[in-house]
Formats: C-alpha cells, structure tokens, sequence
C-alpha cells in the first residue's frame, strides 16, 4: 500500500495527515509552529514541529517513523522558498512538493476542484486555480502595505476610530469603552502606545477583531461600517482572481476560510458582494488546509481519490 503525507505548516501550529491511496486518512498528528526556518533556532523549529506532527500521525495509522511516502505535501505559512530544502532532507518521500499555504487551503476548501478560496486571518489574500491549471492570486502583502479586511486590519480600523471619537473629529462610537477595557487602556492615546509595544504583537491586536462583531451586531454604525469595509476588501481581492483567471459569466466555486468569516455580519456581506458577479457560486469550505494538502500530495502522483475518514482534526 502507497502511503501520502500531507502537511498544515501554520504560524500556530503544525498539522500532518497521512493517507491511502484509495483516499482513506490512516492518521494525523500535531506538531508546533513552523512559520520561521530563516534562523538557526528557526531550522530546529521547523524540524521539530514537521518530525512532531509525522510521528504522531505515524502512531495513529500504526506505522513505524521513518515510513516512505509515494508522495508528500507541505503547505507553508510564510512561503516555501527558505523551507524547501530542509523538508527534502529530512522525509523519505519520492516526491515533495513544498507550496504556500493558499494553495492547500484552496485544495481543502473545494475538495482538490477549481475555484477561488477568500483567506482572512490576522492577514488575508485569495488564490484561485482554474480547471486549465492556471492559477493567481491577490493580497497577501503584510500588514504594512496590505492585508485588508483581515483580523489585524479590522482592529487596527476600530483603534483609528476610537481614536478619532476622542479628539473629536470622528462620530462617537461603542467601540472606545470595549477596547479600552479589552486592553486595559486608560485611554485612547494609552491604548495606541501600547499597541506599538512587544507585549502587542499583529496576532493579539487581530484578536480583537470579535469585539468589533459584537459592537456591529449590537448596533454600533461606526463597527458596522467597519466589517462591511472590510467585507468589500476582501470581495475585490475575489473579484480579481475571477477576472485573471474566469471569463465574464463563466462558473467560479468560491469559498472563504479564517477567523473573519466567523462574523456573521462580515460574512453576510462577502457573500452578496461576490454573488453580484454572474457565474460565482459560494460556499463554505469543505475541508481544512491539511486535508488540502494531503489532496495535493496524491494529485502529485496522479491521483484523485475521495477523501474518507478524516478525524474531527479538520
């Protein structure tokens, strides 16, 4: 029996699976995060979270570490480029393929078929593959230059707004006492300040982003227009995958994966804005980024199995 690998490598954590060919999942397994190989201290993360997450996944399928896979896939937050050669070294496979992880979200979000997958985390960019094999994507910049409509995008939009309010050119909002308790803020100028410490990385001022659903869904105009903002940036970042990749009128599968989208609000509006197009067809994912890349892993070796037994991981 050929066995396939497909692997989640996040900013959070590592998740593997290991499959059949006839498309059963055998086993799967966690690993820590592996977003960074630059560093030496960031190879020996790297390894330990890939080699953590293969051996657990290994324990569950009742396999022996060290198995050779037909093939296998790593989908890696952060791009592929600095991790490639270090994956190739240390798993027996014969056949890698190291890719970025819109690629196997978009694999695990349509089940391995065409189409365009919306990602909004604390970031956010879309990627779309079509039935030809041509593939494009928009966003993805970082949060300096780019990723609208993400978690970190939307608090940053409501901090702008609070701080608007107290200085008096801005409408009052209910989003100035939420954050400033969320925070632990005195005010808005306190709560600026520290958002430009260490102890305020992108991920938790992303993490705020539900306090500004709330404030929406409770009424606030100032957190409503914010999450219809943000669901409009991330409906041109759709909109323009669709245009480089789908003729006006041709059927697209669309699907959206993140924290975002858990915003009813937000999510609501998405999908009207892309249902505009004439051809879209929206959808939830699915299935996870590793499903995706366990599906990528057997599409190297020409296969296209349904998937079965997936673990409740996904």
């Amino acid at each position: 029996m050929r066995l396939f690998l497909g692997v989640d490598g996040g900013q959070s954590g590592t998740t593997a699976l290991i499959g059949a060919e006839d498309g059963r999942v055998l086993g799967a397994g966690h690993g820590g995060a592996c977003n960074h190989a630059g560093a030496a201290e960031g190879r020996q993360k790297l390894v330990r979270a890939v080699s953590d997450s293969v051996a657990g996944a290994c324990a569950q399928a009742g396999l022996d570490v060290g198995v050779r896979f037909a093939a296998a896939c790593f989908g890696m937050s952060g791009g592929p480029e600095d991790k490639a050669a270090i994956l190739r070294q240390i798993l027996p496979a014969d056949a890698v393929v190291v890719t970025d992880d819109a690629v196997i979200a978009l694999a695990g979000a349509t089940g391995g078929e065409p189409g365009i997958v919306t990602i909004a985390g604390t970031g956010s960019i879309a990627f779309g593959r079509h039935a030809d094999g041509r593939t494009a994507r928009t966003g993805g910049w970082g949060y300096i230059y780019g990723d609208e409509g993400g978690g970190f995008d939307i608090a940053r939009q409501a901090l702008r707004a609070v701080l608007r309010a107290a200085e008096g050119w801005g409408p009052p909002t209910a989003l100035m006492p939420v954050l400033l308790e969320a925070t632990g803020s005195a005010d808005a100028n306190d709560m600026l300040h520290r958002f430009y410490t260490p102890d305020w990385p992108r991920s938790r001022v992303a993490a705020l982003a539900p306090l500004v659903d709330a404030a929406g869904m409770a009424g606030d105009a100032v957190a409503r227009d914010i999450l219809h903002n943000a669901a409009q940036q991330l409906a041109m970042l759709t909109a323009s995958v669709r245009a480089q990749l789908w003729q006006p009128g041709e059927l697209a599968r669309v699907a959206w994966i993140g924290g975002v989208f858990r915003s009813g609000m937000l999510l609501e509006r998405y999908r009207a804005l892309v249902e505009l197009e004439d051809g879209n067809r929206t959808g939830p994912p699915e299935y996870g980024p590793a499903a995706g890349a366990l599906i990528e892993a057997w599409r190297a070796a020409g296969l296209r199995p349904a998937l079965s037994n997936l673990p409740e991981i996904e």
